[in-house]
């Protein structure tokens, strides 16, 4: 129940609203009681003085009940934003700690829709509930007893209109309630699909695809629309339905009330059952409109229940990668990676990724890994990070199994460079200085990292230098460019180990080796790791591990592996030239 999620303040809120419906009904109810006495003065022949005697306590309870309206409105509106704006912030802080295997679960159009569009639905829903959901039972049940031991006829014309208002919102929920759900699930696949044409949107416009683009995308928003509209639809007869039930009650009201009034003796007492009939109509009027609330309810209710449904599911998802009880290393902090037979295969799969991994790479070291395409290097990379969990073997840091760190402390040790350079709306300093905000990076920190990393020239060229504006993504920049400040926030870091993810494939060879160079520097008193597809980026590792189909090929440095590895030898002869290798 997502109303779980609302705070002692909100429960009180919802407390005084509730009291204030109660008063504002009773102010509504009170009305038809002076209409029934100002009715009877202007047929006998009252005076204006007495008319206006009734009127205007009338007029003060009409006036009180809009007033209690409007402040149940703000309550409402105010209990409605704090939730969804806590619903927000929970789901965000969920999503945080979502592992890989979790996000992919859910796919990260799903989990932005659920952040944004089904929070909106539940806010509209708490909103409007609050106002209509607590108001029409006791709107209604209170108004059936002012009309109660009445004319049994114009009773039974009031529970005829409420019967047929019944019957029309079941029949039209058995056939919208499941359609609320596939709209919500379709929107999500428009989501992706929209957010798939934006990323790609390069590559759509060099292959002239924009039509097979646009076909996806139409067949995705063709079915979103027919379901919208088939709802739209359903809910458009309720409005007219409801209107024809007054309408039809209204007139049965005074048709009845034209045979009693006609057949009662006496003018007096028509006059009182014309009064009578004035103020049962009035009752009635409050009798339908409570049932009608509950249909404008329904409009909501069942979307924002679907919307309920799939914040939930968030929120009950467990991460599949649990935080250790460890905030520190026990021993010494040197950065030691140890890797004792790891076996991995991902979450679903039934084949292994990584077979009997081992490996150690101690401080100071460089440890490079080379293979071919899926040979399982950047998985390596995903378990050092804990972004999965080994299937079997374990890894430690610092003599320590990484499972029994938080990840907060396993991931200050570490200073990643990801395959995509992935930089965040802001300036370059921000970026550089990224997760050490707390702390505050110098000024010389940053100007230091951006040249370790070969960054100065560019940067001090852009307009406003190191203050200068980074779109989100780093669009505004070059491929080589992103990946020299990917490195130079890895830098800025100072961390016990350094992870480079193919990082330097956008740079050209004399940028690389000018940074590599530096790096080396930089690095001799941690431990670094470097995935990388190009030989002349790993040459000069102290140690190299050649991986094959998740195996362990070989292990040392360039010059053994050319002797005791066919399979580093023949990555090496498809890259270098025999000059390269004599060198």
């Amino acid at each position: 129940m997502i109303l779980k999620y609302l705070k002692t303040k909100e429960w009180a809120l919802i407390g005084v609203c509730t009291a204030l419906i109660v008063l504002q009904v009773w102010l509504d109810l009170e009305i038809p009681d002076y209409m029934y006495t100002i009715t009877n003065l202007i047929q006998t022949g009252g005076s204006v003085e007495q008319v206006m005697g009734e009127g205007w306590p009338m007029l003060a309870f009409a006036l009180g009940s809009l007033l209690t309206a409007l402040v149940i409105g703000y309550l409402a509106a105010y209990v409605a934003t704090s939730l969804s704006k806590r619903l927000r912030t929970m789901e965000f802080s969920k999503v945080q700690s979502f592992s890989a295997n979790e996000i992919n679960k859910f796919s990260t159009a799903s989990l932005i829709t659920r952040a944004t569009n089904d929070v909106t639905q539940v806010q509209m829903a708490v909103a409007i509930g609050l106002q209509v959901i607590i108001k029409a039972p006791i709107l209604a049940g209170w108004a059936i007893l002012k009309i109660s031991g009445k004319s049994w006829q114009w009773t039974a014309a009031t529970a005829t209109a409420i019967v047929v208002l019944l019957v029309v919102i079941a029949v039209l929920m058995i056939f919208v309630i499941p359609r609320f759900k596939r709209i919500q699930w379709l929107t999500d696949d428009v989501n992706r699909h929209m957010r798939e044409n934006l990323k790609g949107i390069r590559v759509i416009r060099a292959y002239n695809a924009e039509h097979y683009q646009e076909e996806k995308f139409e067949k995705a928003n063709e079915e979103l629309t027919s379901n919208n509209l088939f709802t739209g639809r359903a809910m458009a007869l309720m409005m007219p339905v409801m209107s024809a039930v007054l309408s039809i009650l209204s007139l049965s009201i005074y048709w009845i009330g034209a045979f009693i009034i006609e057949a009662a003796a006496g003018l007096n007492a028509q006059i009182t059952l014309f009064s009578e009939m004035i103020t049962f109509l009035a009752y009635a009027m409050q009798v339908v409109m409570g049932f009608m609330m509950v249909v404008i309810v329904f409009f909501i209710l069942p979307r924002a229940m679907v919307a309920a449904k799939r914040i939930e599911e968030i929120f009950d998802t467990e991460p599949s990668i649990r935080d250790g009880a460890v905030a520190a290393s026990p021993g010494p902090a040197n950065g030691e990676i140890v890797f004792e037979n790891v076996c991995f295969k991902y979450p679903g799969a039934s084949d292994y990724v990584l077979k009997d991994v081992s490996f150690k790479a101690e401080m100071g070291e460089t440890v490079a890994f080379i293979g071919s395409t899926g040979s399982g290097k950047s998985t390596i990379v995903n378990l050092v990070l804990r972004s999965y969990d080994v299937t079997e073997g374990r890894i430690t840091v610092d003599g320590m199994d990484i499972r029994d760190y938080t990840q907060q402390a396993l991931h200050k040790k570490i200073g990643y460079v990801p395959q995509k350079a992935n930089l965040f709306s802001g300036t370059i300093s921000s970026n550089v200085a990224y997760g050490d905000m707390s702390s505050e990076r110098t000024e010389g920190d940053v100007r230091r990292a951006i040249s370790i990393a070969q960054s100065t020239e560019f940067v001090e060229a852009m307009q406003g230098g190191y203050d200068a504006s980074i779109a989100q993504g780093g669009t505004n920049l070059s491929g080589g460019q992103k990946q020299r400040l990917s490195i130079a926030r890895a830098v800025c870091r100072r961390p016990e180990i350094y992870i480079f993810d193919d990082s330097f494939s956008a740079l050209d060879y004399r940028t690389d080796r000018q940074l590599r160079n530096a790096l080396k520097k930089e690095t001799a008193e941690v431990t670094s790791i470097i995935v990388a597809q190009r030989v002349g980026t790993i040459m000069d590792a102290d140690k190299i591990v050649v991986l094959d189909n998740g195996t362990v090929a070989g292990i040392g440095n360039h010059r053994e592996l050319l002797d005791t590895c066919p399979v580093y030898k023949e990555i090496v002869h498809s890259q270098l030239s025999e000059g390269d290798l004599s060198r």
